[in-house]
Protein backbone atom coordinates (compact mmCIF):
# COMPACT_ATOMS: atom_id res chain seq x y z
CA UNK A 1 0.00 0.00 0.00
CA UNK A 2 1.33 3.59 -0.93
CA UNK A 3 1.94 6.10 1.46
CA UNK A 4 -0.46 8.04 0.20
CA UNK A 5 -3.65 5.43 0.93
CA UNK A 6 -2.02 4.31 4.20
CA UNK A 7 -4.53 4.88 6.71
CA UNK A 8 -2.91 6.13 10.03
CA UNK A 9 -3.52 6.05 13.73
CA UNK A 10 -3.07 10.06 14.00
CA UNK A 11 -4.28 11.03 10.31
CA UNK A 12 -2.05 13.98 8.92
CA UNK A 13 -5.19 16.73 9.39
CA UNK A 14 -4.80 15.80 13.05
CA UNK A 15 -1.46 16.78 13.40
CA UNK A 16 -0.20 20.52 14.06
CA UNK A 17 1.62 22.50 12.15
CA UNK A 18 5.54 23.70 12.96
CA UNK A 19 4.82 26.86 14.35
CA UNK A 20 1.70 28.86 16.51
CA UNK A 21 0.23 32.16 16.27
CA UNK A 22 -0.29 35.55 19.10
CA UNK A 23 -2.95 35.43 21.37
CA UNK A 24 -3.55 39.28 22.64
CA UNK A 25 -5.23 39.55 25.97
CA UNK A 26 -5.77 42.61 27.85
CA UNK A 27 -3.67 44.78 25.62
CA UNK A 28 -0.06 42.20 26.00
CA UNK A 29 0.74 39.54 23.14
CA UNK A 30 1.59 36.20 24.11
CA UNK A 31 3.37 33.86 22.01
CA UNK A 32 1.26 30.00 21.52
CA UNK A 33 3.33 27.48 19.97
CA UNK A 34 1.89 24.51 18.62
CA UNK A 35 3.68 21.28 20.37
CA UNK A 36 2.81 17.42 20.62
CA UNK A 37 2.50 14.05 23.21
CA UNK A 38 1.78 11.28 22.03
CA UNK A 39 2.41 7.25 22.84
CA UNK A 40 1.92 4.38 20.56
CA UNK A 41 0.79 1.24 21.56
CA UNK A 42 -0.84 -2.27 20.73
CA UNK A 43 -3.88 -3.62 22.26
CA UNK A 44 -5.08 -7.25 22.06
CA UNK A 45 -8.92 -7.70 21.74
CA UNK A 46 -8.29 -11.04 23.95
CA UNK A 47 -11.35 -13.05 24.64
CA UNK A 48 -13.54 -10.77 21.79
CA UNK A 49 -11.05 -11.84 19.02
CA UNK A 50 -13.38 -14.26 17.78
CA UNK A 51 -16.28 -11.52 17.63
CA UNK A 52 -13.94 -8.98 15.71
CA UNK A 53 -12.44 -11.16 13.37
CA UNK A 54 -16.14 -12.28 12.49
CA UNK A 55 -16.96 -8.62 11.62
CA UNK A 56 -14.21 -8.26 9.62
CA UNK A 57 -13.24 -11.30 7.85
CA UNK A 58 -16.92 -12.72 7.37
CA UNK A 59 -19.40 -9.54 7.76
CA UNK A 60 -21.00 -11.89 10.77
CA UNK A 61 -22.39 -10.56 14.46
CA UNK A 62 -21.83 -13.45 17.13
CA UNK A 63 -23.41 -13.96 20.49
CA UNK A 64 -23.03 -16.57 22.84
CA UNK A 65 -25.98 -18.54 24.44
CA UNK A 66 -26.13 -20.10 27.83
CA UNK A 67 -26.55 -23.90 27.30
CA UNK A 68 -28.91 -24.07 30.46
CA UNK A 69 -31.39 -21.04 30.44
CA UNK A 70 -30.72 -20.25 26.53
CA UNK A 71 -30.28 -16.74 27.42
CA UNK A 72 -28.28 -14.23 24.63
CA UNK A 73 -25.75 -12.22 24.87
CA UNK A 74 -24.82 -9.97 22.43
CA UNK A 75 -21.03 -9.41 22.10
CA UNK A 76 -20.28 -12.84 23.52
CA UNK A 77 -18.36 -11.22 26.63
CA UNK A 78 -18.94 -14.40 28.53
CA UNK A 79 -17.85 -17.93 28.20
CA UNK A 80 -19.80 -18.97 31.69
CA UNK A 81 -23.74 -17.98 32.63
CA UNK A 82 -23.43 -15.92 35.97
CA UNK A 83 -27.44 -17.30 36.32
CA UNK A 84 -27.11 -20.80 35.95
CA UNK A 85 -24.31 -21.57 38.28
CA UNK A 86 -21.73 -20.69 35.52
CA UNK A 87 -23.03 -23.25 32.84
CA UNK A 88 -20.88 -22.62 29.80
CA UNK A 89 -22.25 -20.76 26.59
CA UNK A 90 -22.13 -21.62 23.09
CA UNK A 91 -20.90 -19.26 20.95
CA UNK A 92 -24.17 -18.42 17.95
CA UNK A 93 -24.34 -16.77 15.07
CA UNK A 94 -27.03 -13.66 15.03
CA UNK A 95 -28.84 -12.10 12.61
CA UNK A 96 -28.30 -7.94 11.69
CA UNK A 97 -32.12 -6.68 12.68
CA UNK A 98 -33.05 -5.54 16.03
CA UNK A 99 -34.47 -2.87 17.62
CA UNK A 100 -33.27 0.09 19.54
CA UNK A 101 -33.44 -0.12 23.28
CA UNK A 102 -33.70 3.54 24.20
CA UNK A 103 -33.68 7.02 21.96
CA UNK A 104 -29.93 7.31 21.44
CA UNK A 105 -27.71 10.74 21.56
CA UNK A 106 -26.43 12.33 19.06
CA UNK A 107 -22.82 13.77 18.86
CA UNK A 108 -22.52 16.94 16.75
CA UNK A 109 -18.87 17.89 17.83
CA UNK A 110 -16.09 15.86 18.14
CA UNK A 111 -12.50 15.44 18.56
CA UNK A 112 -10.31 15.61 15.54
CA UNK A 113 -9.68 11.70 15.88
CA UNK A 114 -13.86 11.66 15.07
CA UNK A 115 -14.63 14.53 13.28
CA UNK A 116 -15.00 12.95 10.03
CA UNK A 117 -17.74 10.67 11.36
CA UNK A 118 -20.01 12.96 13.44
CA UNK A 119 -23.12 13.85 13.32
CA UNK A 120 -23.96 10.02 14.73
CA UNK A 121 -26.03 8.31 17.09
CA UNK A 122 -24.84 6.16 19.97
CA UNK A 123 -27.27 3.94 20.98
CA UNK A 124 -27.78 -0.20 22.33
CA UNK A 125 -29.41 -2.15 19.72
CA UNK A 126 -31.20 -5.48 20.33
CA UNK A 127 -31.11 -7.74 18.06
CA UNK A 128 -33.72 -9.94 16.91
CA UNK A 129 -32.98 -13.36 18.94
CA UNK A 130 -30.82 -11.45 21.52
CA UNK A 131 -31.47 -10.94 25.46
CA UNK A 132 -28.53 -8.10 25.68
CA UNK A 133 -28.30 -4.83 23.69
CA UNK A 134 -25.49 -3.89 21.39
CA UNK A 135 -23.70 -0.93 21.76
CA UNK A 136 -23.53 0.65 18.23
CA UNK A 137 -23.06 4.27 16.22
CA UNK A 138 -26.07 5.21 14.30
CA UNK A 139 -26.26 7.07 10.79
CA UNK A 140 -29.37 8.01 8.62
CA UNK A 141 -29.03 8.08 4.14
CA UNK A 142 -31.52 10.84 4.52
CA UNK A 143 -29.53 13.77 4.60
CA UNK A 144 -27.93 15.20 8.25
CA UNK A 145 -29.21 13.13 11.28
CA UNK A 146 -31.17 14.92 13.58
CA UNK A 147 -33.18 14.46 16.84
CA UNK A 148 -36.62 12.25 15.60
CA UNK A 149 -34.98 10.01 13.45
CA UNK A 150 -34.45 7.23 15.66
CA UNK A 151 -36.40 6.67 18.82
CA UNK A 152 -36.82 3.81 20.94
CA UNK A 153 -38.08 0.58 19.10
CA UNK A 154 -37.08 1.59 16.06
CA UNK A 155 -36.25 -1.03 13.83
CA UNK A 156 -32.52 -0.82 12.43
CA UNK A 157 -30.43 -2.84 10.29
CA UNK A 158 -26.33 -3.33 10.77
CA UNK A 159 -24.61 -2.29 8.12
CA UNK A 160 -20.47 -3.21 7.55
CA UNK A 161 -17.88 -0.57 6.60
CA UNK A 162 -16.01 -1.79 3.29
CA UNK A 163 -12.75 -1.40 5.10
CA UNK A 164 -12.79 -2.99 8.41
CA UNK A 165 -9.82 -3.32 10.97
CA UNK A 166 -11.29 -5.75 13.78
CA UNK A 167 -13.28 -2.79 15.69
CA UNK A 168 -16.77 -2.02 16.82
CA UNK A 169 -16.78 0.90 14.41
CA UNK A 170 -16.66 -1.61 11.62
CA UNK A 171 -20.50 -1.52 12.10
CA UNK A 172 -22.84 0.85 11.94
CA UNK A 173 -26.84 0.82 11.82
CA UNK A 174 -29.56 2.69 9.69
CA UNK A 175 -33.51 2.93 10.39
CA UNK A 176 -34.61 -0.14 8.11
CA UNK A 177 -36.89 1.73 7.00
CA UNK A 178 -34.60 3.67 4.61
CA UNK A 179 -33.70 0.50 3.30
CA UNK A 180 -35.24 -1.67 0.21
CA UNK A 181 -36.88 -4.94 1.75
CA UNK A 182 -34.07 -6.58 -0.53
CA UNK A 183 -31.72 -4.64 1.54
CA UNK A 184 -32.73 -5.40 5.08
CA UNK A 185 -32.88 -9.25 4.28
CA UNK A 186 -29.65 -9.32 2.72
CA UNK A 187 -27.02 -10.74 5.13
CA UNK A 188 -23.20 -8.75 5.06
CA UNK A 189 -24.83 -5.54 4.00
CA UNK A 190 -22.41 -3.18 2.68
CA UNK A 191 -22.02 0.77 3.38
CA UNK A 192 -21.24 1.12 -0.33
CA UNK A 193 -24.66 -0.82 -1.61
CA UNK A 194 -26.68 1.96 0.37
CA UNK A 195 -27.92 5.15 -1.46
CA UNK A 196 -26.11 8.20 0.19
CA UNK A 197 -27.80 10.16 -2.24
CA UNK A 198 -31.36 9.65 -1.50
CA UNK A 199 -31.97 12.33 0.94
CA UNK A 200 -35.65 14.61 -0.25
CA UNK A 201 -34.82 18.30 -0.11
CA UNK A 202 -37.33 19.75 2.40
CA UNK A 203 -40.22 21.92 -0.57
CA UNK A 204 -40.10 25.48 -0.91
CA UNK A 205 -42.58 27.38 -1.17
CA UNK A 206 -43.49 30.67 -3.89
CA UNK A 207 -41.11 33.07 -3.08
CA UNK A 208 -42.52 36.15 -1.39
CA UNK A 209 -41.67 39.92 -1.77
CA UNK A 210 -40.35 39.82 1.81
CA UNK A 211 -38.09 36.45 0.98
CA UNK A 212 -36.65 38.38 -2.00
CA UNK A 213 -35.91 41.11 -0.01
CA UNK A 214 -34.76 39.15 3.30
CA UNK A 215 -32.02 36.90 -0.16
CA UNK A 216 -31.04 40.16 -1.33
CA UNK A 217 -29.65 41.63 1.82
CA UNK A 218 -28.21 37.90 3.20
CA UNK A 219 -26.59 37.90 -0.23
CA UNK A 220 -24.61 41.25 0.25
CA UNK A 221 -23.83 40.64 3.76
CA UNK A 222 -22.46 36.72 2.96
CA UNK A 223 -21.16 38.87 0.30
CA UNK A 224 -19.07 41.31 2.29
CA UNK A 225 -18.02 38.57 4.92
CA UNK A 226 -16.10 36.87 2.19
CA UNK A 227 -14.49 40.08 1.44
CA UNK A 228 -13.59 40.43 5.31
CA UNK A 229 -12.34 36.74 5.30
CA UNK A 230 -8.99 37.82 2.79
CA UNK A 231 -7.39 39.84 5.78
CA UNK A 232 -8.38 37.39 8.48
CA UNK A 233 -5.53 35.23 8.79
CA UNK A 234 -7.01 32.95 11.53
CA UNK A 235 -10.24 32.70 9.79
CA UNK A 236 -8.67 31.50 6.56
CA UNK A 237 -6.69 29.16 8.54
CA UNK A 238 -9.94 27.25 9.72
CA UNK A 239 -11.07 26.66 5.84
CA UNK A 240 -7.22 26.08 4.93
CA UNK A 241 -6.69 22.39 2.81
CA UNK A 242 -10.83 22.95 2.22
CA UNK A 243 -12.18 22.78 -0.66
CA UNK A 244 -15.89 22.45 -1.24
CA UNK A 245 -18.63 24.15 -4.10
CA UNK A 246 -22.42 24.20 -1.61
CA UNK A 247 -25.17 24.60 -3.63
CA UNK A 248 -27.51 26.76 -1.02
CA UNK A 249 -31.30 27.29 -1.71
CA UNK A 250 -33.76 29.21 0.21
CA UNK A 251 -37.57 30.77 -0.09
CA UNK A 252 -36.01 34.00 -2.02
CA UNK A 253 -33.51 32.91 -4.17
CA UNK A 254 -30.28 30.14 -4.42
CA UNK A 255 -26.48 31.40 -3.82
CA UNK A 256 -23.55 29.29 -4.54
CA UNK A 257 -20.80 29.21 -1.40
CA UNK A 258 -17.34 28.05 -2.76
CA UNK A 259 -14.78 27.11 -0.56
CA UNK A 260 -10.91 27.11 -1.80
CA UNK A 261 -8.20 26.14 0.52
CA UNK A 262 -9.13 29.37 2.79
CA UNK A 263 -10.80 31.34 0.37
CA UNK A 264 -14.45 31.82 0.60
CA UNK A 265 -16.48 32.99 -2.63
CA UNK A 266 -20.13 33.85 -2.92
CA UNK A 267 -22.00 34.21 -5.68
CA UNK A 268 -25.83 33.70 -6.89
CA UNK A 269 -27.42 31.05 -8.73
CA UNK A 270 -26.95 27.23 -9.07
CA UNK A 271 -24.34 25.52 -10.13
CA UNK A 272 -24.44 21.68 -11.75
CA UNK A 273 -22.16 19.93 -9.58
CA UNK A 274 -22.21 20.83 -5.61
CA UNK A 275 -20.31 18.90 -3.14
CA UNK A 276 -24.07 19.04 -1.49
CA UNK A 277 -26.97 21.06 -0.53
CA UNK A 278 -28.04 23.58 2.27
CA UNK A 279 -31.73 24.31 2.53
CA UNK A 280 -33.25 26.98 4.70
CA UNK A 281 -36.40 28.83 4.20
CA UNK A 282 -35.24 31.68 5.74
CA UNK A 283 -31.10 32.82 4.50
CA UNK A 284 -31.40 35.17 7.26
CA UNK A 285 -30.36 31.43 9.50
CA UNK A 286 -27.81 30.82 7.25
CA UNK A 287 -26.30 34.50 7.74
CA UNK A 288 -27.04 34.71 11.22
CA UNK A 289 -24.58 31.24 11.87
CA UNK A 290 -21.95 32.85 9.00
CA UNK A 291 -21.64 36.16 11.15
CA UNK A 292 -21.94 34.46 14.47
CA UNK A 293 -24.88 35.93 15.62
CA UNK A 294 -26.65 32.48 16.21
CA UNK A 295 -25.69 28.90 15.60
CA UNK A 296 -25.64 26.38 12.50
CA UNK A 297 -25.61 23.49 14.16
CA UNK A 298 -28.35 24.60 16.63
CA UNK A 299 -30.22 25.45 13.49
CA UNK A 300 -29.60 21.98 12.06
CA UNK A 301 -31.00 20.28 14.94
CA UNK A 302 -34.35 22.38 14.73
CA UNK A 303 -34.87 21.80 11.49
CA UNK A 304 -34.03 25.03 10.30
CA UNK A 305 -31.21 24.21 8.57
CA UNK A 306 -30.89 21.10 6.10
CA UNK A 307 -27.91 19.49 4.29
CA UNK A 308 -27.90 16.35 1.58
CA UNK A 309 -25.20 14.39 2.93
CA UNK A 310 -24.27 13.91 6.57
CA UNK A 311 -20.53 13.42 6.49
CA UNK A 312 -20.92 17.25 5.27
CA UNK A 313 -21.33 18.16 8.87
CA UNK A 314 -17.82 18.57 8.80
CA UNK A 315 -17.81 21.59 6.20
CA UNK A 316 -20.63 22.74 8.46
CA UNK A 317 -18.08 22.72 11.69
CA UNK A 318 -15.67 24.23 9.68
CA UNK A 319 -17.59 27.15 8.86
CA UNK A 320 -18.97 27.90 12.44
CA UNK A 321 -15.42 27.99 13.20
CA UNK A 322 -14.28 30.56 10.89
CA UNK A 323 -17.48 32.47 11.71
CA UNK A 324 -15.99 32.62 15.66
CA UNK A 325 -12.53 33.49 14.24
CA UNK A 326 -13.47 36.18 11.91
CA UNK A 327 -15.43 37.88 15.19
CA UNK A 328 -12.94 37.51 17.19
CA UNK A 329 -10.27 39.10 14.59
CA UNK A 330 -12.77 41.73 13.94
CA UNK A 331 -13.22 42.42 17.76
CA UNK A 332 -9.18 42.73 18.50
Amino acid sequence: MSPETRKMIIPLEALPEVGGHIQTIDGQDYLVLNDAMFTFYQRSQGEFSAFFLALRDKKKLLGCKCTKCGIVRVPPFLTRCPDCDFAPTETVEMGDVGRMLCTPPITYFANSLFQGQVPFGRGRLVLDGADTALSINIYTTKGILVPGIVKKDTEMKVVFRDERNGEITDIFCVPASELTPEQVAKPGLLESELDWEAAVEPALGAPTADDEAKFNAGLAELSALAEEMKGAERARRDIAGWHRVVQVKSAGGFLVLEIDDGDLRVRQGSTDKPDFTLVCTDISTLVNGMAYRGSLTQAIITKDLWISLNREFTTIFKLERMARSLARTKKV
